[in-house]
């Protein structure tokens, strides 16, 4: 009876010892093993899902706002093109026929008995001007909110060219005296429909810049004005350019609003 019971409890001790897990693999095997099972399902796919799953979600989101805001841009930018040529082709007209500007018989062989590169060159410059105003704007972190307006921009478009026809038509003692009344004139226009330092800034960087530009053309004999009392130009004509700078960036301010941001690239 001892060897029998000891040969049973021996034989019961080998069969639990043989089907006995090992210690600790009870534990890690199976989670190991299941977590094996369940990182193909969690994992992969999870991370599939994430991540080209939203980038090609996300991909027409990220390009929508560039493409519209290049579509708006371009659009501003043939807008203020236009405005600018037609500004040109009146304006140069009325200066054309009152002799304050004289262009050599050789050029004028287009629409307006103008030079041919007046137009087109008004037509980049009201662009380019027309578009650096919401962009200072917006740099400097302050909108401009003045007059926000159509109406607005039409009456500051009506003040230019009224400005510009006294500084054709208006006879004064002399060119001082005129040049006073158009300075008085066209700072009244900025702080009619601007009010914005920017504006005035840019109003005066524009009519230096575009003071040289044209004291540069007339010494080279491409045009001249009649009676220049400054340099070789009018004395008056930094002031058409100040009002003029005004009048088409409040154009492009206007043109600006409700455009969508420019896309950032990380």
């Amino acid at each position: 009876m001892p060897r029998l019971d000891g040969r049973c409890w021996s034989y019961s001790c080998t069969t639990r010892d043989r089907h006995k897990t090992p210690p600790g693999a009870g534990a890690a095997g199976p989670t190991q093993k299941g977590g094996d099972m369940l990182s193909p399902a969690v994992g992969g796919p999870a991370l599939v899902l994430v991540g080209p799953g939203a980038g090609a979600a996300e991909a027409p989101d990220r390009r929508a706002p560039g493409t519209s805001w290049h579509h708006h841009l371009v659009q501003r930018s043939v807008v203020l093109f236009a405005v600018g040529v037609f500004l040109a082709l009146v304006l140069n007209l009325l200066q054309i026929q009152r002799n304050v500007t004289l262009f050599p018989e050789e050029v004028i062989a287009t629409i307006f008995s103008s030079a041919w590169w007046v137009p087109p060159c008004c037509g980049t410059a009201a662009a380019v001007v027309g578009l650096l105003y919401p962009c200072i704007d917006s740099h400097l972190g302050e909108p401009h909110k003045f007059k926000r307006e159509w109406a607005s921009v039409m009456r500051c478009i009506a003040v230019f060219v009224g400005i510009n026809h006294a500084s054709a038509k208006l006879d004064f003692a002399n060119n001082v005296q005129l040049s006073l009344t158009l300075a008085a004139l066209s700072l009244g226009l900025w702080w009619t429909f601007d009010r914005s330092r920017s504006g005035l800034g840019l109003g005066i960087t524009i009519a230096f810049l575009a003071t040289l530009i044209t004291q540069f053309l007339v010494y080279n004999g491409v045009y001249q004005y009649t009676s220049p009392d400054f340099l070789y130009i009018r004395s008056w004509l930094p002031c058409i350019f100040f009002s003029g700078g005004v009048t088409v960036g409040n154009i492009g301010r206007q043109l600006a609003m409700g455009i969508p941001e420019k896309p950032h690239s990380d």
